[in-house]
C-alpha cells in the first residue's frame, strides 16, 4: 500500500515533465517535449528571395514539400519521416536569417537534421545550384525516368 502512495506522486511529476506544448516556427503548437533545443539559426549574405528558392530545393530534394506559407514566410516539410521548419526572415539589408527546426513524430527533438538541412541550404546558396535533381542540357541524368 505504502509503495502505491509513493509511486503515484512520482507517475504524476514524471507526466508532467516529460509531456508538453511546443511551438513551431509557423506559430501553431505541438506535442513534444519542450526543454530541449530543436532549432539552427544562420545568417547569410543574399536576399530572402534567393534564401527562400534554397530551402525550398532543399526540402523538395531531401523529403517532402508539404506547406509553403508565404505571409509567415515559413517552409514546413517531411524529411526522413521528421517535421521540418524553415523560416526565412531579412535579418538586415544586407543578410537574410534563416532558422531551420526539426521534431520526430512523437514529439522529440532532431538537432542533427535540423542542422543538415541548414548546412544543404547553405551549400545550395553558396554554389548557386538550386536544383540538383535537374540536369544540365545536354547532361545525362544519374537516375533515368520512370517508365509510364
Amino acid at each position: 500500500m505504502r509503495l502505491k502512495w509513493i509511486l503515484l506522486p512520482v507517475l504524476a511529476l514524471a507526466s508532467v515533465f516529460l509531456s508538453g506544448c511546443v511551438e513551431t516556427l509557423d506559430g501553431r503548437h505541438r506535442a513534444g517535449v519542450p526543454w530541449a533545443s530543436d532549432r539552427i539559426t544562420a545568417r547569410y549574405d543574399r536576399t530572402p528571395a534567393q534564401c527562400w528558392a534554397a530551402a525550398i530545393d532543399v526540402i523538395k530534394f531531401q523529403g517532402t514539400l508539404t506547406s509553403e506559407d508565404t505571409l509567415r514566410s515559413v517552409l514546413q516539410g517531411v524529411v526522413d519521416e521528421r517535421n521540418v521548419w524553415v523560416l526565412v526572415n531579412p535579418y538586415d539589408g544586407k543578410s537574410t536569417q534563416v532558422i531551420v527546426q526539426a521534431r520526430t513524430k512523437a514529439g522529440g527533438t532532431d538537432l542533427k537534421l535540423a542542422a543538415f538541412i541548414d548546412k544543404e541550404i547553405a551549400i545550395r546558396i553558396a554554389t548557386g545550384h538550386l536544383t540538383p535533381a535537374t540536369p544540365q542540357k545536354g547532361e545525362v541524368p544519374a537516375v533515368p525516368p520512370a517508365n509510364k
